[in-house]
């Protein structure tokens, strides 16, 4: 596991970055990877979503890593799986979690600086406990930052890519691999973390915001799709539905 950790880490280059269009379940898995993937990446609210549960930690720790296990029997490639807020109450209960996705055979896995439910970002002291239990299990830590979710990016970008700088040289310090900054489409902004972060990049692609050569071309590292391949497949499902339940053909 330890080479094929390294391994998955090699893939985060500024500039060339790993592309994750993410997944739910095995089924989807098969079908990222056939398309050319180099790593497969669960989002949580899509997991969640496809088992009808809410985002936020409500889809069990147990079908969690059932999930995994299917997923992983499907594919070689190396899976990072969204992990959420670390599913621990404690830093000791997060080892614990974290560890037996290490276990099962993941590479990876997303954690966020808030908990379950809350808006606030956790003080930096307890982020950072949090992080490092995670990362003393060897897994690679994607540690998300979550200062732009719902803020004026015109008004205060200065101030939150800051704020983000200062959590970044944190978690970097608490061993983890990479920083995602979701909820964050400024190029400005995006460029300046990149410029200064101790961690590669992680950026949410998002509808209207920059294109993957842009992104590049910023100094990200890494590329996530987020819930939306999930919600567009099922927009297109809901569709059809309607479709042929309104008298027409569908389009497949």
């Amino acid at each position: 596991m330890t080479d094929k950790i390294a391994r998955f880490r090699a893939l985060h280059i500024p500039g060339d970055p790993l592309i994750l269009v993410n997944i739910w379940d095995a089924g989807s898995a098969k079908a990222v990877a056939a398309a050319g993937a180099k790593a497969i990446a669960t989002g949580s609210f899509g997991v969640a979503g496809a088992q009808g549960r809410a985002d936020g930690e409500d889809f069990p720790l147990e079908d969690v890593f059932a999930n995994l296990t299917r997923i992983l029997s499907v594919t070689d490639l190396p899976v990072t799986i969204d992990m959420e807020s670390g599913y621990g109450a404690d830093p000791a209960a997060v080892d614990v979690s974290v560890g037996r996705a290490r276990d099962a055979g993941a590479v990876g896995i997303n954690m966020e600086d808030r908990l379950p439910g809350q808006s606030d970002l956790l003080p930096i002291a307890e982020a950072v406990a949090r992080f490092r239990a995670a990362a003393d299990t060897g897994i690679f830590v994607n540690a998300r930052c979550d200062a732009f979710r719902g803020q004026d990016v015109a008004k205060d970008g200065d101030a939150l890519v800051a704020a983000t700088l200062e959590r970044a040289r944190a978690y970097a310090d608490a061993g983890a691999g990479s920083l995602f900054v979701p909820f964050l489409l400024d190029p400005r902004c995006i460029g300046a973390i990149c410029d200064a972060s101790p961690l590669p990049v992680n950026i949410l692609r998002g509808k209207g915001g920059p294109t993957h050569k842009q992104l590049a071309e910023l100094g990200v590292a890494r590329i996530s799709h987020g819930h939306q391949p999930w919600a567009g497949a099922m927009e297109w499902l809901s569709a059809q539905a309607a479709q042929v339940f309104g008298g027409a053909e569908p389009d497949y």
